[in-house]
Order: C-alpha cells, then structure tokens, then sequence
C-alpha cells in the first residue's frame, strides 16, 4: 500500500511539473493527489506497521499493535493537525494578499515609479535590482515581480531590453524574499512552522542573499544589454495616481505587513493572527478614504471612473475578489499530501537514509547529520520542480530544533536556487507570463548569472554560520 501512495504522489508531482504541457492547473492534480493519498491511507489503515507522530516528531513504533478503532482515532487526529498547520500558512497568504490587492486598489504602486529619475540603463538596473530585493522582503517575491514588471513596461518601451531587466528582477526578488519570513511562501513555512526565527533569519541569510543579488547584477552590468541610455518614453497623461491617498495606502499596507513579525515576536501567538490585525487596520482607512469620494479632487474621466470605485464597491470587497484562489488550493493540496507521506513515516525514513549515504561537503552542518550537499541539490531541484513541496517534505524529514543551520540554509536553497530557471519559482512564471519571455532564452542568458549568484550566497552562508 506504501508503494501505491508514493506512486500516487510520484504521478501527481509530475503532473504538477509538467502542468505547461498538460495545460491543466497545478491545482488539479495537488488536490486530487492529495485525496488519493488520504483515502489509500484510510482504506489501509490496519495494514500499516508505523505511524509518524508530527507533534513529537517520533515514529510511533508500537502502531501496528493498536486496534482498528485507535489507529482511525489516531488518524483522524494526525490530519486535523495537519489541516491545521496548513490553515496557518493559506489565513496568513490570504490576509497578505489582500493588503496587497487594497494597496493596488488605491493604485499605491504607483508612488515606486516617481523612484527612477535616470535615463542610465545600468543605473536602471541597480534601482530595480536594490528595489526588487527589499521590497520582495516585504510583500513577498511574486508580487514584488508583477509590481516592478508593470512599472518596468512603462519606462522601457523596447521589449529586447526589458526582458533583461526583467530576469534580474526575477533572481533579485527570490534573493530578497529568502532573507525575510514574509517575502517567500517557503521561508513562510519554515517561520510558522517554529523552525527559523524571524532575527536568526536575517542575521544568517541577509549576507548571502545580498551577494546573491549584487553579484548577478554586477556582473550584468557590464554586459552590451544594459549599455548607455534609455530611450525617451513618453509620459503618459493617464498615469498619475487615481487617488490622493495612493502613497499614505502604500506606505501603511506595507508598515502593516512589517508588523506581523513585531507582533509575534511580543505575543508569541501565530502569525496569521497578526496578519489579520493588519489587515483589519489596512481596511478600516481604505473603507475611510473610500467613502470620502476621494475620486472628486480630479477632472474629467478620472473623476468619473474613481467615483464609480468608490460609490458602488467596497475597496475591501474588490480586493478579496482579485485574491488569486487557485496559489491557496495548490498549497492545501501540496501541503496536505506531503503530510501524508509524512505520517507513515517515509519522509522520516528518506531522511535517516540520506544521513547515512551522502558524503559531507565542506564543513558539517552543526549538530546536524546532514550533507550540505543535500540542501545544494535541493536548490538545484527547486529550479526544475515547484519548492513548496520540496520545503514541505524537508519539514516531514529532519527533526532539528528552531534556528539550527539546517533550516536556514533550506531556506536559502529553496528560495534562490529557483532562479536558475525560469519555471523555478513563482516569480519567474509569472514573469514569463507577463514578457512572453522564452524558456530557452533565458536559459542560455539569465540561468549562468543566477547559478553564480547561487552559488556565491551558499559559500557566503557556509562562512556565516560559522561566525553568529
């Protein structure tokens, strides 16, 4: 039966890989893989021999002795606290990305253009470089990416050169997003899953993940792409603000986000419920400035179309609508099936057997059996399959305690080594997405840079440990 259920996953993972292929969602096969794995488990219930307790995070070995009632009892109980610490992890997306669509609302990323005052295409470059890896620190890699893509295509009008700024940004984002417990959903897990803190966090990775950025964008910098100066592009008359309180909405969704972290820090309790305060203060002055017929201090059109925002929809109500649904499915379904194998003990097993057989790499991790070369090919394998589910099983896998090295370097490995192809993380699709860019060519022009970028932040991570 263990070897059906891993089958199932084996089938399910590779369908959510090859989803471009296929041309069906992820989603799909996340769920269905998900329930499949449940329901073989149920039905075989009295035939499994081991049961992983997460809670203790030790095999329960006298399992297969428990009698049909207490082993459904005990399952039962298994997947309610995997739904939980799921639900976690999809309340706080759901609350971050709402900030996110009622800044938007208000056009508040508007306000990062008045930034660029240069027409210097390598001075370009380092603006949205710099500006990509902190702002991915605040509300994430994906949406960092699709803001700067937007604001990119108003200020470089010829697509052959935006698409270089473009694939800078992509490895910027991922950088800025591994160093922050908010900027990547897989640094999310391991932050609400009490293996990193949010100080530890930035103390080991900010370094690495730094060079990982400038290295990259030094080296670009030199190339023929980023040479000389933009054209002139036009400004257009239609895009200033919709609303006068574009910046006050930027600036206090992005506050309320850097918040969650405080707040947990104080009050010890989750993140999600720190994220739903914000949320809640972020939407008691959009609902504000809604109601105050903002739209009415402009002319013409633009008075016109924001009076219709504000007089027949709540900033509230429009923003939860554009919440992209489809992200938090595939991450129930991920996140629900990896727990699956968790629980009778595979993944537990996996990773006493990679303890055992692969070599060390330089320096060990300490306290810690595990090769760092394990985590290096798990940022190589981040950038050919999706890294939620590879920073899930990880988390079924090694038992270290909060902050130890492993976890940190994890986080670094899965959030960066995306980069290195375009389908490597969420940034990078959307990215695609947005530019129609070419798999092949950013293969052969981007891929190299982030490799180096790679690389240069895990040895930096490797002398960082050593020191804090």
């Amino acid at each position: 039966m263990e070897t059906i259920i891993i089958l199932v996953f084996v089938l399910g993972y590779l369908a959510i890989t090859l989803e471009h292929n296929l041309k069906i969602d992820k989603l799909i096969p996340a769920l269905v893989m998900m329930a499949i794995c449940w329901a073989l488990i149920a039905l075989g219930l009295d035939h499994f021999t081991e049961w992983f307790d997460s809670s203790t995070h030790t095999l329960l070995e006298n399992f297969g002795l428990l009698g049909h009632e207490e082993k459904l009892h005990l399952m039962e109980e298994t997947l309610l606290h995997h739904l939980g610490k799921t639900a976690e992890i999809l309340v706080f997306l759901l609350g971050a990305m709402t900030i996110v669509e009622i800044i938007d609302y208000f056009d508040g990323f508007a306000t990062i253009k008045g930034f660029v005052k240069t027409k210097s295409k390598k001075r370009i470059l380092w603006i949205f470089g710099f500006l990509a890896f902190f702002l991915s620190a605040i509300i994430d890699n994906l949406t960092a990416t699709i803001v700067l893509i937007s604001i990119l295509q108003k200020l470089v009008s010829d697509k052959s050169v935006r698409i270089w700024y473009v694939g800078l940004i992509v490895i910027a984002a991922n950088a800025g997003g591994a160093w922050s417990p908010i900027g990547d959903v897989t640094t999310t897990m391991l932050w609400i899953g009490k293996k990193v803190t949010t100080g530890h966090l930035f103390v080991y990775l900010f370094i690495p993940s730094l060079l990982c950025m400038l290295v990259p964008t030094f080296i670009a910098s030199f190339l023929p792409a980023f040479k000389g100066n933009l054209e002139n592009v036009e400004e257009d008359k239609n895009d200033k603000p919709k609303s006068k309180y574009s910046a006050t909405m930027l600036y206090l969704g992005l506050g309320g986000i850097v918040s969650v972290p405080i707040f947990k820090t104080i009050t010890h309790l989750p993140p999600y419920v720190g994220m739903m305060l914000a949320l809640g203060v972020v939407a008691i002055f959009a609902e504000l400035y809604s109601n105050s017929k903002f739209a009415l201090s402009y002319d013409g059109d633009d008075c016109s179309e924001a009076s219709d925002h504000e007089g027949h929809h709540s900033p509230v109500h429009a923003s939860l609508a554009k919440i992209e649904l489809p992200s938090i499915l595939f991450f129930l379904g991920i996140l629900m099936a990896v727990a699956a194998l968790e629980s009778l003990g595979i993944l537990f097993g996996f990773a006493t057997s990679l303890q055992d057989n692969m070599p060390m790499l330089g320096t060990e991790l300490h306290h810690a059996g595990v090769s760092d070369l394990v985590v290096l090919l798990l940022g190589v394998g981040s950038a050919v399959i999706d890294n939620v589910p590879l920073v899930a099983a990880s988390l079924g896998m090694f038992t270290e305690p909060i902050d130890n090295e492993l976890w940190h370097f994890i986080a670094f490995s899965a959030g960066t080594g995306g980069s290195m192809l375009i389908i490597g993380s969420a940034a990078g699709v959307v990215a695609m997405g947005m530019e129609k860019i070419d798999f092949f060519w950013y293969l052969k022009k981007i891929s190299w840079l982030a490799l180096i970028g790679f690389l240069v932040g895990s040895i930096a991570f490797m002398f960082t440990r050593t020191i804090f």
